[in-house]
């Protein structure tokens, strides 16, 4: 918990060539929200930065680096004591490997299946519109696909 009473929290957003984002399904062992599906992400520590805690995680969850382009949301959740910043990514590798404590599968979805997928946790809708917005603006300026 943080100085401010709320669990902090950072999601990356990746995009596939064909539009796809990357999203999990989440393990059925963990503690807080079995088999929902997320952008891959978790928990920042006090006194971690929010980038370096996204980058982190998602190397823990997927077993592969992403290099962060543009931080792209920030939202505060109404019921809940939970924050969240979101980033949009670039893989710098396809090859997962996804921990099994973490990860049931990693997901590749439409913008719209990521919005509305029936084991989505809330405001995922959200996030999906901040990276399509950041996307299109940053896609000139930045290779959003993995490395080769």
């Amino acid at each position: 918990m943080h100085e401010d009473g709320r669990i902090h929290g950072a999601v990356v957003g990746c995009r596939r060539e064909d539009g796809r984002w990357l999203l999990i399904r989440r393990a059925r062992g963990v503690r807080l929200s079995p088999l929902k599906v997320c952008f891959p992400g978790g928990t920042i520590e006090p006194g971690e930065a929010h980038a370096a805690a996204a980058r982190r995680e998602f190397r823990e969850e997927l077993g592969v680096d992403v290099q962060l382009i543009d931080h792209v949301w920030h939202h505060v959740c109404d019921d809940r004591p939970l924050t969240l910043w979101g980033y949009l990514g670039r893989l710098t590798s396809l090859d997962f490997s996804p921990c099994p404590h973490e990860v049931e599968e990693p997901l590749w979805l439409t913008p719209d299946e990521a919005a509305t997928h029936p084991d989505g946790l809330p405001a995922t809708s959200e996030f999906v519109a901040a990276l399509e917005a950041a996307a299109g603006r940053c896609h000139d300026r930045f290779n959003l696909h993995a490395a080769p």
